[in-house]
């Protein structure tokens, strides 16, 4: 039987680094049988948000929280109407707990990218930049059907926590996927290209090799921690001063 393997980690940016702050994005990514979806899960928080790291938290904490009752009682992925309705309990969250601290909604300011998928069958949930990317189980050919979404101004994006209508993308796929990745936009530069508009596939290839090649299953914690000092690595901190994170995931 077919089984998901994966691997997930963050690092903090120089930028943050340097002026002695938290990192600002989390992840989550959740694998509770062979024969059931992985959920995996990445949320950034606003660099100008006094506590978007905190909201980034949340935002995954919230989420994963719904998808996991969900799977609990169904194998089923959700539907449009159930993912609206985790992202509606999360912004209520976010807000009941700016409330108590007396900040706005807008301090927890924070993106959101989510994947769900059985293999077969793949939904995306995105809110701002960030993205997801796919790997087609017949071709080999990775694709990127959400892609980062930025505001109406350099440098802005959609948040989780807008005032306004909540700006939450749903897409479907009609493919099946034997690998995704999901990452912040801290990577963005490193593993899309602009230009064509589409992921790179050397970046992914390379990336997703390793994990093909374990030999278990679930949460990978050797990789992990590979994955974790190769985004703090000097290469990758020489093309980007941002957060970064990233799950991996394949389907052997």
């Amino acid at each position: 039987m077919s089984a998901w393997t994966w691997a997930a980690a963050s690092s903090r940016g120089t930028s943050h680094d340097k002026t002695g702050t938290r990192i600002q994005d989390a992840f989550s990514c959740w694998s509770p049988a062979s024969s059931l979806p992985i959920v995996a899960l990445i949320s950034d928080g606003a660099g100008t948000a006094s506590h978007g790291g905190e909201g980034a938290s949340l935002v995954c904490r919230s989420l994963m929280t719904q998808a996991r009752r969900h799977f609990s009682n169904s194998v089923e992925l959700p539907s449009d109407a159930d993912i609206e309705t985790w992202f509606d309990v999360t912004r209520d969250l976010i807000g009941a707990v700016a409330m108590r601290r007396s900040l706005e909604l807008r301090n927890f300011a924070a993106t959101s990218v989510c994947v769900f998928s059985n293999g077969s069958r793949s939904v995306i949930a995105h809110v701002g930049d960030g993205c997801a990317v796919l790997r087609e189980a017949d071709s080999g050919r990775w694709i990127a059907p959400s892609w980062p979404q930025h505001g109406e101004y350099a440098a802005t994006t959609y948040f989780v926590t807008d005032a306004e209508s909540l700006q939450l993308r749903i897409t479907r796929p009609e493919v099946a996927i034997e690998a995704f990745a999901v990452f912040s936009d801290g990577i963005e530069r490193l593993a899309l290209d602009f230009a064509a508009l589409e992921p790179s596939h050397k970046f992914f290839d390379k990336m997703a090799a390793p994990i093909r090649a374990s030999a278990g299953s679930g949460r990978d914690a050797n990789l992990s921690r590979s994955l974790k000092a190769y985004l703090g690595s000097s290469t990758v901190n020489s093309r980007t001063d941002d957060d970064k994170s990233l799950v991996l995931a394949v389907l052997k």
